[in-house]
């Protein structure tokens, strides 16, 4: 009964963001603007790279690679538990349970989302397994050990390292979920390794739930990139923010307040924003230039609302890009198999405009 009232309570959440325009997180960080109710995070002991939790992993006597690849009917569980991952296999599903269903890739299916594609799940899944076996760190911690005593629920947070060309630009995808969990399986890894696929490097934050530390952990994800951009081979210039949902929010805000804004040292803006199904209205003079996907029969987010906020920015001489699809309902993903199937290479000619 209790898990029912929380997702009770959700779902109003965000019905009201879909039918008002306003989100009751929106409201969370509507003062950031006069610093109010942003507390500071700390930057001492900042986690270094290699991620103490790559050092560990590398500890372990690494699996000969006998296994087969992983298939639509593979355990959840089974992939969680890949002595691959390390200790960090958890992170890859929501670590909130509650909010996912399904014993299988095949079956996975997640809170408010749509379109899952198995065969997306699948390819992700093969792709981390691959590239962790062979060596390579797909995953840092953003926190140190110190940082993460403080605050237990920062030890459910790190970047997921989709890698593209050395030297090339980065981008940072924040999954949705209410706030509530991070649907990273739909909702940023397959943005992350379609843009890896391109050439760009991209990373797949995982976040503590909740407006404010969701956005106080995608600014220390910047800045930890920042931090180690020679060894992570990165291009800082003009990177971008992608989000879906929860994620297009957390988006926004860095990208108008800066990382700076949530508690880290002053940082460039990012040089675009990818937002998908949010009915966020705010809107700023200090907004990134801006893209903006939806589905026209998407019950949580108005197209309307989206559309209108873009109208606005555009007239203060933002650039902006809005694409609305027909028929399409709220979480649509990369939309493989869908009306907005391609809609991601517009987003990255959107974003290479800005450079």
């Amino acid at each position: 009964m209790r898990k029912l009232a929380v997702i009770f309570t959700l779902v109003i959440i965000f019905c009201t963001a879909g039918c008002s325009s306003e989100m009751n997180p929106e409201s969370t960080l509507n003062t950031a603007q006069n610093n109010e109710n942003l507390e500071p995070v700390s930057t001492e002991s900042k986690a270094s790279i290699p991620s103490e939790t790559a050092s560990e992993s590398e500890e372990v006597s690494r699996p000969v690679i006998t296994s087969s690849p992983y298939t639509r009917d593979t355990k959840i569980s089974d992939v969680i538990n890949d002595p691959a991952f390390g200790n960090y296999g958890r992170l890859v599903f929501p670590v909130n349970e509650g909010y996912y269903s399904g014993e299988t890739l095949g079956d996975l299916n997640l809170t408010w989302y749509n379109n899952i594609d198995p065969d997306k799940t699948v390819e992700i899944t093969n792709y981390m397994r691959s590239h962790a076996e062979s060596g390579d760190v797909i995953f840092y911690d953003i926190y140190s050990d110190s940082e993460k005593a403080a605050d237990p629920r920062k030890k459910d947070t790190g970047l997921f390292f989709f890698k593209g060309d050395p030297g090339e630009k980065f981008a940072v995808c924040s999954a949705g979920g209410g706030f509530a969990y991070v649907g990273a399986m739909h909702d940023s890894f397959p943005h992350a390794l379609e843009l890896s696929k391109r050439g760009y490097n991209a990373f797949a934050v995982i976040y503590r739930p909740g407006a404010q530390t969701a956005c106080e952990d995608l600014s220390r994800a910047v800045a930890f990139i920042f931090d180690h951009a020679d060894e992570l081979e990165v291009d800082t210039d003009c990177y971008s923010l992608w989000g879906g949902s929860a994620g297009a929010r957390m988006s926004a805000w860095v990208g108008s307040y800066g990382p700076e804004g949530f508690g880290e040292r002053e940082l460039p803006h990012a040089g675009a924003v990818i937002m998908q199904y949010t009915g966020l209205s705010e809107y700023s003079q200090n907004d990134s230039p801006t893209y903006v996907c939806v589905g026209d029969s998407d019950g949580i987010a108005s197209w309307r609302t989206m559309k209108t906020r873009l109208d606005n920015m555009s007239a203060l001489g933002i650039d902006t890009e809005f694409h609305v699809y027909e028929g399409l309902r709220h979480g649509f993903g990369i939309g493989t198999g869908t009306v907005a199937e391609g809609w991601l290479d517009d987003a990255v000619r959107f974003w290479e405009r800005q450079f």
